[in-house]
């Protein structure tokens, strides 16, 4: 819906192309919006093509976009909270401090060639 409303005249397969979707799905959805009266579709009067057509979000379209996008930031708020709990969780269990767990600070594995790691622990 928000490509809809940020580019009222994209071609259905555009439109499809821009979402990543089949054409027939991008029709269907598309007609589903269309019935539940959240998108209308109009020709273009100037174009010389009958078949261009413009797809505008309705009133109620507009609230349904708002309300999906207002679901959409909750979740993500919720999710973002439940992972600095994690985090804070698995600081604790290891008791690490947090200055200790920059990329810098964190050693995944030595890059080294074997031979020039067996050198660095003789003694």
């Amino acid at each position: 819906m928000r490509l809809l409303s940020e580019r009222p005249t994209l071609s259905q397969r555009q439109l499809a192309r821009e979402l990543g979707m089949s054409l027939g799905k991008t029709n269907y959805c598309l007609r589903a919006l269309i019935e539940k009266g959240w998108v209308k579709m109009g020709n273009f009067r100037s174009s010389a093509k009958k078949s261009d057509y413009a797809y505008a979000l309705t009133t109620a379209g507009l609230r349904a976009k708002a309300s999906a996008t207002l679901r959409f930031l909750h979740r993500k708020q919720a999710e973002y909270v439940a992972i600095e709990a994690e985090i804070a969780r698995l600081r604790a269990e290891l008791a690490v401090t947090p200055s200790a767990l920059t990329p810098s600070a964190v050693k995944v594995g030595d890059q080294r060639a074997p031979s020039a790691r067996r050198s660095d622990s003789l003694p």
